[in-house]
């Protein structure tokens, strides 16, 4: 991609001189494949990576994949997938595979992202006995941990290592520290049982909470897990509280009738939070009369924060005095109930609801049409329940996929932030690009962000330039950004004034805006325009930019502009031209 007018004669000399380099180095590329001689061809292929001239490398190489180079086959495999094309990416991969280590281990992992994890296991247990390529081994590490074999995971992982294999210990002590954290539990829970200790019970089942961020990544764990909370539920009502919040997050829809009986015991043993958790429960699910009783269980025995939750139900089901009543109980002194009460007094006189109000009146008639087979309506039924703590996660799921199935880009965003919190990130980024795709500038910024994040540059500034144009003012000062790195000022000026005219100094953008800007501007020329924006970014870069990113990614940091230099620049133009 070579800027289409950036600043004068000397830029477009210099993008010719690339065009002609680009070409050579291509040439070279095609011709070291023919030869067979693989390292010439990887040498060539840096150049198109490094470059970011991934469009420009496409082509060659597609001529260097004809003439067999596995390098090229891995390389425009892996630009195929992050584009979006997984079925040529699987044919490169798959073609050389049998041969070379790297293409074992695409395939393999392409494979396990497409549920096919028996065949993703044979390729990469071929990479690495056949090729000894180490992420194959982990890989399989990983594979062997999810299922809930991490002590086998760990001795795999361990065998022979080498002293180049040092990647492995992080994932072996991590496999680990599962064993140790369910033997642990367990061996409490022994004494535990053989005491009768309800205390000590609840003692053996927090040991499990370290590993609540990994049940997502390794289900196999989840079995196990089960049983030790089981055996602590017996024992504690407060453990049996902590095992309906594990069945409500981990367990399928199946163990919702263990987990809500769970919390109504606890509540009944005396357990406080209880009878609120299980209301939030049932609101998160739709079961709004469970939930009032729930919440009024919990106000009895005590508890204020339910009160509000009444008030926001009652509220929702248009039941205004009674919401009323459960604000008012708070005091004038209380801000936020006397906004809510404000609030009320709004709907009251057929004020519209706020667009995060939901009116929970519709949600049997929701439901009913969902259940019936209209896509829409069980979209907008779960989409109605949905919190952003996405809690409720895999209950929404099965309500949303219809939607998004159909080619909805609002449920395909929502399916996509769904999969995120459930960790299922290639599910993630499919409905991301079937969201950017239907128009959704949400998912245009992710799409724009994934590739970014691949490094491929191109690809990345093409979504931001879509999401900008669907009316994100941040993506067009991504997009801005990434044009004048590549040195197309004109482009970016556009892009970069309207992030700039359109904001405001609450903006977290607004000083990295300011000083790509100012770059854009000083190159084209305007260097009486870039002085103002260029001193307030020089001023407030340390502290307003630089901690955003990672201070460790040297490509990240190779790609920001320096706005002192800039500013320095755009004095020296100034004083040359007499200003």
């Amino acid at each position: 991609m070579i800027p289409a007018g950036g600043g004068g004669p000397g830029v477009w000399q210099h993008a010719c001189m690339i065009q002609d380099d680009i070409q050579a180095r291509g040439e070279a590329l095609v011709a070291a494949a023919r030869d067979k001689d693989a390292k010439a061809a990887h040498r060539h292929t840096d150049f198109f990576i490094f470059g970011r001239h991934i469009d420009e490398g496409i082509p060659y190489w597609e001529r260097a994949v004809e003439a067999g180079d596995i390098w090229s086959h891995y390389t425009l495999a892996r630009y195929r997938k992050i584009r979006g094309d997984r079925a040529a990416a699987d044919a490169l991969y798959r073609a050389v595979a049998e041969f070379d280590g790297g293409c074992a281990y695409g395939l393999g992992v392409l494979l396990r992202e497409d549920g096919k994890t028996e065949e993703a296991v044979e390729w990469l247990r071929r990479g690495w006995e056949d090729g000894r390529y180490l992420d194959c081994k982990i890989e399989l590490g990983k594979i062997m941990a999810a299922e809930g074999r991490c002590a086998e995971a760990s001795a795999f992982l361990m065998d022979k290592v080498e002293l180049g294999d040092i990647a492995v210990y992080r994932w072996s002590r991590l496999f680990d520290s599962f064993e140790e954290a369910l033997d642990k539990a367990a061996a409490g829970l022994d004494i535990a049982e053989a005491d009768e200790d309800g205390a000590a019970a609840l003692s053996a089942v927090q040991e499990l909470f370290e590993l609540d961020k990994h049940f997502d990544d390794y289900p196999g764990l989840v079995p196990r897990a089960d049983e030790l909370y089981r055996r602590g539920a017996a024992l504690s009502p407060k453990a049996g509280m902590y095992y309906a919040m594990f069945l409500t997050t981990h367990g399928d829809e199946d163990a919702w009738p263990r987990a809500r009986d769970l919390l109504l015991r606890a509540h009944e043993a005396g357990v406080g939070q209880a009878a609120a958790l299980l209301g939030n429960k049932c609101e998160q699910r739709g079961e709004l009369a469970e939930a009032e009783r729930a919440h009024l269980l919990a106000v009895e025995a005590g508890e204020k924060a339910p009160m509000w939750n009444l008030g926001m139900l009652c509220m929702r089901l248009g039941r205004y005095d009674e919401a009323e009543d459960w604000f008012g109980a708070f005091g004038e002194g209380d801000a936020d109930a006397v906004q809510q009460l404000a609030r009320i007094a709004v709907l009251r006189e057929g004020g519209p609801r706020a667009a995060d109000e939901p009116d929970y009146r519709l949600l049997p008639g929701l439901r009913e049409r969902g259940e019936a087979g209209d896509v829409r309506a069980g979209y907008e039924y779960a989409a109605m329940l949905n919190d952003w703590r996405r809690k409720n996660a895999r209950y929404l799921l099965p309500w949303m996929e219809p939607a998004a199935r159909a080619g909805d880009p609002d449920a395909a965003y929502d399916v996509a932030v769904l999969c995120e919190a459930l960790r299922r990130f290639p599910e993630r980024d499919a409905w991301h690009r079937v969201a950017a795709e239907n128009g959704d500038r949400h998912s245009c910024h992710h799409m724009g962000w994934l590739s970014d994040h691949h490094r491929d540059y191109q690809e990345s500034e093409r979504w931001y330039v879509r999401a900008a144009g669907l009316g994100s003012r941040l993506d067009s000062m991504i997009a801005g950004k990434l044009m004048v790195q590549r040195e197309a000022y004109a482009e970016a000026e556009p892009y970069l004034r309207r992030a700039w005219e359109e904001g405001d100094d609450s903006d977290k953008f607004r000083t990295e805006t300011a000083g790509y800007y100012g770059t854009a501007l000083r190159h084209l020329g305007r260097a009486e325009e870039a002085l103002d924006l260029l001193t307030l970014a020089a001023e407030r870069w340390e502290d307003d930019v630089l901690p955003r990113y990672d201070p460790n990614d040297l490509d990240q940091r190779g790609r920001m502009i320096d706005p002192e230099e800039q500013l320095e620049a755009a004095e020296a133009a100034m004083d040359a031209e007499g200003l």
